[in-house]
């Protein structure tokens, strides 16, 4: 899935994240970060995650627009 983040506290490491799909809330796993690239989270930040069994965002990794498959301008033809 993929997503923006809502807000993240460095100190605690507690966050929330907005889906793009639906616009669903879900709050940071305690392990959200692990593995990753990420030490630090800032509000609008575009991720990919997963949702653990208790339903909460897991395996952030970095998202971008190309990875929703976001549209682009056909390609022009030649003349």
């Amino acid at each position: 899935m993929q997503g923006v983040i809502k807000s993240y506290d460095p100190g605690t490491r507690e966050g929330t994240l907005v889906a793009d799909t639906d616009r669903a809330e879900y709050d940071l796993a305690a392990d959200a970060l692990a593995g990753s690239i990420f030490r630090m989270l800032r509000q609008g930040q575009r991720v990919v995650f997963e949702l653990d069994s208790q339903n909460r965002a897991t395996r952030l990794r970095l998202g971008s627009e190309v990875d929703m498959g976001t549209p682009t301008e056909p390609p022009q033809a030649a003349p």
